[in-house]
């Protein structure tokens, strides 16, 4: 080991905490964390000089892949001009034109305006704050209440969290926040008696396919469906695009695959092609509109950061780079790549037991192969992560579901790299839980 990698690992162990990590672990004396120091398109590299394939996009938010020309040029070339300006009260051009850029995605007189924010967490805060305040502010008080599905995930600050349907990472946050209806299915939501429905201010739903429920889709129609329920009960929609805004599930928004338009769009992470925070809710006219007038009806929320001209620098470049290398064009072909090799890794792993795939988002579920799932204290999917590591491919798994969810920059060739060295960890399990 390098001085220089030792030394920062020592200073790492001994200060940062790190999110989701279990820190006992981590600074354990035989733990090596990686130090990555830089990247290049859809590599990352490391303090030992050791080359890896960003497998999930450094945590779902890398878009055009690291360091791209054009977005790093946007950034110095706005760090030159000014590296902040303050929203409240002020504005500027870049978040004007990042603004108009944004809703000009869909239909006029729809999504009409646009609330920046710092993260997904905050974008989906800022939607449910509008939404009870919208209801305050219309006569309809007591739709209080909001709607998400089982297993959903949509943030981590407080009233995100409370919409939270996993257990692990939120139950010891229950009983604050907003009060929450979960439902496990349309056929659910359509059950609810009329009086619950009456409270509700809005339902909030990840579109096509939930991430941190081991990425599992919503069957096809079940959003166009859920449109049309919001519509008939007069309850809002607010989509959770944070993960798959921005082409990953072969469309700029997920929501466009079903011609739906939602109340509330909530996006970040690939906002700014995953260079900065920056994160962006968007709303229609009318519930804008509910807003005006006097004092008291104004949204009072808002953070130092928000719009800051960096990121929005960054975000317009990467709608630019969309244009320029006809991302979304292209974007197909990989997409059926992909599909392809992962049912090749399917049908020569048996202890994969299920691949589920959307656009160019997968999640590689692994079982034993009669179907049974791994105890968890055998960390059978970190393992097999690990074991990917050795041969060039950083990924994380949601339990025992491998994450795929490269850079749509990604080629053929890398994607061939991503897949044989995942055959190569797969290969090397049973050595994994031999030991147990």
């Amino acid at each position: 080991m390098r001085d220089d990698t030792r030394r920062w690992i020592e200073a790492d162990q001994a200060h940062c905490w790190h999110p989701f990590t279990r820190q006992g672990d981590w600074c354990a004396a035989d733990h090596e964390p990686l130090v990555i120091t830089h990247g290049q398109g859809s590599w990352l590299w490391d303090s030992e000089g050791r080359r890896y394939l960003d497998g999930n996009s450094s945590i779902w938010t890398n878009i055009h892949g690291h360091a791209h020309p054009v977005i790093a040029a946007a950034i110095r070339n706005q760090l030159e001009k000014s590296s902040h300006v303050s929203f409240l009260g002020l504005t500027h051009p870049g978040a004007v034109e990042l603004a108009q850029q944004l809703c000009a995605f869909f239909p006029p007189h729809t999504l009409e305006r646009v609330f920046f924010s710092d993260d997904g967490s905050t974008a989906v805060e800022c939607a449910l704050k509008m939404a009870a305040q919208y209801r305050q502010q219309s006569g309809a008080a007591q739709r209080h209440h909001f709607i998400a599905f089982s297993n959903g995930y949509h943030g981590d600050t407080l009233g995100a969290a409370s919409l939270g349907g996993v257990a692990r990472f939120f139950e010891r946050s229950n009983g604050h926040g907003y009060p929450v209806i979960r439902v496990g299915s349309m056929n659910e939501l359509r059950a609810l008696p009329a009086e619950t429905v009456e409270k509700s201010a809005a339902v909030v739903i990840e579109p096509l396919i939930q991430g941190v429920n081991e990425m599992r889709p919503w069957p096809p129609g079940m959003l166009a469906d859920l449109r049309a329920w919001c519509d008939a009960t007069g309850t809002h929609l607010i989509l959770d695009e944070v993960m798959t805004g921005f082409g990953r599930t072969g469309k700029m928004f997920a929501c466009q695959h079903e011609n739906v338009v939602p109340d509330f769009l909530c996006l970040a992470k690939g906002l700014t092609g995953g260079t900065l925070p920056l994160a962006a809710t968007l709303t229609t006219g009318t519930i804008y509109a509910a807003f005006l007038g006097a004092p008291e009806r104004a949204f009072y929320y808002g953070h130092s950061y928000t719009a800051n001209p960096l990121g929005c620098a960054a975000a317009l470049a990467s709608l630019e780079v969309f244009q320029q290398e006809q991302t979304l064009e292209l974007l197909q072909a990989k997409i059926d790549h992909l599909r392809a090799g992962l049912a090749a890794l399917k049908a020569a792993h048996p202890m994969v037991h299920d691949v589920r795939q959307c656009g160019f988002i997968a999640g590689i579920e692994l079982r034993h192969p009669d179907g049974r799932k791994f105890p968890s204290a055998w960390r059978t999917g970190e393992a097999i992560c690990l074991a990917a590591r050795t041969h060039g491919l950083l990924t994380r798994p949601i339990l025992d579901t491998l994450v795929l969810m490269p850079p749509l920059s990604t080629t053929h060739a890398e994607l061939d790299h991503t897949l044989a060295a995942l055959d190569a960890a797969l290969t090397e399990i049973p050595d994994v839980i031999s030991g147990h």
